[in-house]
C-alpha cells in the first residue's frame, strides 16, 4: 500500500472526514443563548489543511467557538433561519468544482479546486466579522489574498469592479425557493477594494476545509464590510467596467448599499448600528468603524460621503 504525505495530496484526492456528533437547539429569540452551547457539531465533510502559515493580518480577539460558527449562519439558499444551513447543507456536493474568471481581463480562466489551491500559499487569518443584524464573530480563516487570483488573470484598463456569483441548484437547495431574494446570489467590490490585502479568498477555517454551511468550498471574506458582502460558494468572478448589481441592493436598496462598510454612524433603517453583540457574550460592545480595520482601508474612501455611499 502506498502512503502519501498530506503535502502530496491534491484537494480532490482527499476523502472527506465525517464528524457525527449530537446537537441540540440552543437559540431562542436572542443570540445571547449562544454562550451556553448545549450541542455539538452536526455531520460535516471537512479535512485538515496542510502547509498553512500564520499571517500578520490577524487580530488578538477571542475566537468564536466552532460550534457557533457552524450552527449560526446566513446562507439563504439553504433556509432563512440561522440553524437551517447546518441541517440542510450537509449533502451539498462541492466536488468537482469549477470557478470561471472572465470579463475585462487579458487571461480569462476556468479553474478547478486544485488549481485554485495552488495560486498562492495558504495563510490563517483571524478576522473580526460584523453582521448587518448587529451581531459579530471572530473566525480563523484559511485562504489567500483575492489579489493573487486577480493578478493571475491580468485586469485590463477597463476593469473597475469585480462581480461575484454563487452556485445555485434548486435540486440541492430547495429551501431557496422561499428565501424571498433572487438567486444565484451576486455580490461586488470596487477593484481597489478587491486588491486590498485584507480581501481574502477562503478555502477553510479552524484548520480544516470549509463546512458546507460556511460557504464550501471557496468563498470571499471582506472583514471591513457587513457579512453579506462575503459571498459563499463562488462559481464565477467577472471583472467589469460599471458597478455591478448585488443581491441585497436589488432586493432592498434603501437598506443595503453597494459598499456596506461597517459604520456605527449610519443606522440600518430598522435598527441602530452603534452597538453589536459578539456571539457567545452577554453584553453589547461599541461597533468599530470599518470593523476596526480603518488603518488598512479608510484611504479607499477618501472624499466619499459614507452616509450616501452606505
Amino acid at each position: 500500500m502506498m502512503i502519501r504525505k498530506p503535502s502530496d495530496l491534491r484537494y480532490s484526492d482527499v476523502t472527506p472526514r465525517q464528524v457525527y456528533l449530537n446537537r441540540r437547539r440552543f437559540l431562542g429569540a436572542a443570540p445571547v443563548a449562544l454562550g451556553a452551547l448545549l450541542g455539538s457539531r452536526a455531520a460535516q465533510a471537512t479535512t485538515k489543511l496542510a502547509n498553512v502559515t500564520k499571517s500578520s493580518y490577524t487580530v488578538d480577539d477571542k475566537v468564536t467557538p466552532l460550534d457557533v460558527i457552524t450552527h449560526y449562519n446566513n446562507f439563504y439558499e439553504f433556509g432563512t433561519d440561522k440553524e437551517d444551513p447546518s441541517r440542510n447543507a450537509q449533502n451539498f456536493r462541492t466536488s468537482p468544482w469549477m470557478v470561471k474568471v472572465e470579463g475585462e481581463v487579458a487571461k480569462p480562466k476556468v479553474l478547478d479546486l486544485d488549481a485554485l489551491m495552488k495560486l498562492a500559499p495558504l495563510e490563517e487569518r483571524i478576522y473580526r466579522h460584523r453582521c448587518v443584524e448587529a451581531w459579530s464573530i471572530v473566525v480563523p480563516w484559511i485562504g489567500y489574498p483575492l489579489s493573487a487570483l486577480l493578478k493571475e488573470v491580468e485586469p485590463t484598463s477597463k476593469a473597475k469592479f469585480v462581480a461575484f456569483e454563487s452556485y445555485y441548484d434548486r435540486k440541492q437547495m430547495p429551501q431557496g425557493t422561499w428565501a424571498g431574494i433572487q438567486f444565484p446570489y451576486i455580490e461586488g467590490l470596487r477593484l481597489d477594494e478587491a486588491m486590498n490585502p485584507l480581501a481574502l479568498l477562503a478555502v477553510g477555517l479552524y484548520g480544516e476545509t470549509l463546512p458546507p454551511q460556511d460557504g464550501a468550498p471557496f468563498r470571499l471574506v471582506v472583514p471591513w464590510k457587513y457579512g453579506f458582502k462575503s459571498i459563499k460558494s463562488i462559481v464565477k468572478i467577472k471583472l467589469v467596467e460599471k458597478m455591478p448589481p448585488t443581491t441585497w441592493n436589488l432586493s432592498a436598496p434603501q437598506e443595503y448599499g453597494f459598499y456596506s462598510n461597517v459604520n456605527p454612524e449610519v443606522d440600518h433603517p430598522r435598527w441602530s448600528q452603534a452597538k453589536e453583540r459578539r456571539l457567545g457574550e452577554f453584553l453589547k460592545r461599541n461597533t468599530l468603524k470599518f470593523n476596526g480595520y480603518g488603518e488598512q482601508v479608510a484611504s479607499l474612501y477618501t472624499g466619499m460621503d459614507l452616509r450616501k455611499n452606505y
